[in-house]
């Protein structure tokens, strides 16, 4: 009797889910994601670097931050330096290199030691 009520009782409409098609969508879609996000940082830094036809004149070579508000900048153009201080009250050229481009020698680094040189140096000093 049991039985025959269960059997005449209406089934409750469960959608039938494909676990496997839908975690491959989402799968696939972070995947589309994350791969333009990837793309759009390739265009960016191959859009800023673009040289021009005639090349670029102006360029920033070194800024350093004096306080929160004030910058010195480097800037070259046109083949001369520029040291500009920029900050609240606006921009203002503090010094214009004449002559040629100071050619800067590059540090040597420290030599650097083998890892059992140092693993015998720390023992001997324990």
């Amino acid at each position: 009797m049991m039985n025959d009520m269960l059997a005449r009782a209406p089934m409750a409409s469960v959608p039938d889910i494909n676990v496997t098609g839908e975690l491959i969508r989402v799968v696939l879609s972070l995947g589309a994601i994350v791969a333009l996000i990837f793309a759009a940082g390739w265009l960016t830094r191959r859009l800023q670097s673009r040289q021009f036809v005639g090349g670029r004149r102006l360029r920033c070579i070194e800024t350093m931050s004096i306080s929160a508000r004030e910058r010195v900048l480097l800037i070259e153009a046109d083949g001369k330096r520029l040291l500009v201080g920029v900050g609240t009250g606006g921009v203002r050229a503090l010094h214009v290199y004449e002559g040629a481009v100071p050619v800067e020698a590059a540090p040597t680094p420290a030599p650097v030691l083998p890892f059992a040189e140092l693993l015998n140096r720390l023992g001997r000093k324990s």
